[in-house]
């Protein structure tokens, strides 16, 4: 049966049954629980390490009373991380390649960050769709413009995530095939095209790292400005 480059992005099934939660429940088996114990292994010592340095990075930009988003912030930036990274190994499934699963993410956090401006500081929340100082006459458009703008945040959110990682997907796939496919024949192009496969599989390992970041970052700066 011939395969279409996209079939990669099909939720895989097992006798009817969607796959997907078992991929997107999977990263969490890979974290250790914390212990009691004064001397902890390695692996909990680094994990305890890179979960501090998101933290910090993540609520740098809040104030204290962003702090209490930290918990949140920090384990979706973790989940998202690990299923990205997880996605670039071979015959693995990628979640956050679905749309929908990316939108199921982004709106409800960003009505969340929404509904905490408007239930703390209603007034601030509703200045920001008309800057100061807008002529009269340009009013109702301007606040038809920030509503809009404010509106598509969510679907911004999502469609950036599945797209890098969608190109991603595709360009490994496309040089991969005309890697084993140029063996044969021309020994040496194919070597030129393993070498840029290698340096691709690089860039994209840091997408997949910079995308769970810049997810998680552009909720804290939607937060910041509510709260």
């Amino acid at each position: 049966m011939n395969l279409s480059f996209f079939d990669q992005f099909s939720s895989p099934s097992l006798l009817g049954i969607p796959l997907i939660l078992i991929a997107m429940t999977f990263p969490a088996l890979l974290l250790s629980t914390q212990s009691n114990r004064w001397i902890t292994d390695r692996l909990s010592t680094l994990q305890s390490w890179s979960i501090g340095l998101i933290t910090k990075q993540l609520m740098m930009p809040l104030n204290n009373k962003g702090h209490k988003w930290a918990l949140i912030l920090t384990s979706l930036m973790l989940f998202l991380l690990l299923i990205n990274l997880l996605g670039l190994l071979p015959y693995t499934f990628t979640p956050t390649t679905q749309l929908s699963m990316n939108l199921a993410l982004a709106i409800p956090l960003w009505l969340a960050t929404l509904l905490t401006g408007l239930r703390n500081q209603p007034s601030i929340s509703l200045a920001h769709l008309l800057p100061e100082g807008t002529p009269t006459p340009l009013i109702p458009a301007l606040v038809l413009i920030e509503t809009t703008s404010l509106l598509i945040r969510p679907l911004a959110l999502g469609v950036r995530l599945t797209a890098n990682l969608t190109a991603g997907h595709l360009l490994i796939q496309l040089i991969s095939t005309a890697t084993a496919s140029l063996v044969s024949t021309m020994p040496m192009i194919s070597l030129l095209t393993l070498l840029v496969l290698f340096l691709l599989t690089i860039l994209e390992v840091a997408v997949a790292m910079i995308q769970a970041y810049v997810f998680v970052l552009l909720l804290s700066l939607y937060l910041q400005e509510n709260i």
